[in-house]
């Protein structure tokens, strides 16, 4: 019958069987991926979630990130293509995409960085200076930060990176400059308002002329119109008197004095005159001057 082996070499050898179990079996997360080494040499890349097997104590796991990274650079000084210097803040988006060839380039996470901040730098520099200052603020941007991911991206593939996304948040005058950028807008501003101020004044001294011209010609006919009708009126007012006149004429008389005499003491007046005709109607006949 076999002895049983000691207890401390049973304890052992279980200790032992742990440690091998430990450096044999790995899990990978789901926000993770990885690079075996063997030997201090790369051999396979593991990318799928879940338990993975290596060679104890001669292969080594390496994790990297699986998830989109974020690296925010700092202000960086620029020239367009009119020659203007700008203050350019942005941020990139990245990712592994192939850990085997990341690990030989860069190795880590911080040397990635550092490639990445000369490659965005460099290819902001280049994709600046193909655009004035005013494109760069204003429509141009959605183009301008395209062209920079692709040129960014295709210098990344070989270290094993896709760009994501290139991001600027600000771009800026630097601070010597600003004063005399908005001066010069600020004159140019004044121009266009003059211009549109005398554009708007010769429009309205067409608009007043023409308005004139009309004014004169509805007075002129309505005046013509006018004459027209008084004319009309008048002829009426001749013809009904010329009747009425012969009609009975001493009444014509009789009425015609009236009026003459309401025209003559229409106002305070004192007349002195001989007696006359004029007056037959105070006497005591006024049929005197028939």
């Amino acid at each position: 019958m076999k002895k049983p082996l000691p207890k401390g070499v049973v304890v052992f050898l279980v200790g032992a069987l742990l440690l091998v179990l430990s450096q044999s079996v790995f899990v990978m997360h789901q926000v993770e991926q990885g690079l075996v080494i063997f030997l201090g040499k790369p051999s396979r890349p593991i990318t799928a979630p879940g338990i993975h097997f290596k060679v104890p104590f001669v292969e080594r796991l390496y994790t990297f990130e699986k998830r989109v990274l974020i690296m925010d650079q700092e202000s960086q000084e620029v020239l367009s293509a009119d020659k203007k210097n700008l203050k350019v803040d942005n941020y990139t988006s990245w990712r592994i995409v192939d850990p085997l060839v990341f690990f030989r380039t860069v190795r880590s996470e911080e040397g990635a960085v550092q490639r990445l901040n000369d490659i965005i730098y460099s290819n902001l520099r280049e994709v600046f200076g193909q655009y004035k200052m005013m494109e760069i603020v204003s429509g141009a941007r959605e183009d301008l930060m395209q062209k920079m991911r692709d040129g960014a991206n295709e210098r990344a593939r070989q270290y094993g990176i896709e760009i994501v996304d290139v991001r600027i948040k600000r771009t800026d005058l630097p601070p010597e400059n600003s004063k005399a950028v908005f001066r010069r807008m600020q004159t140019e501003r004044e121009r266009q308002a003059k211009q549109y101020r005398a554009q708007g004044e010769e429009e309205a001294v067409k608009v007043r002329a023409k308005a004139d011209r009309e004014r004169a010609v509805i007075l002129a006919d309505s005046y013509q119109e006018s004459q027209r009708l008084r004319g009309e009126g008048d002829a009426e007012a001749a013809r009904i008197y010329a009747e009425a006149y012969q009609v009975d004429p001493q009444f014509f008389r009789f009425r015609r004095t009236l009026e003459a005499y309401q025209r003559a003491f229409s106002k305070d007046t004192t007349l002195v005159v001989e007696p006359s005709g004029f007056f037959r109607l105070f006497g005591q006949n006024p049929e005197m001057d028939q």
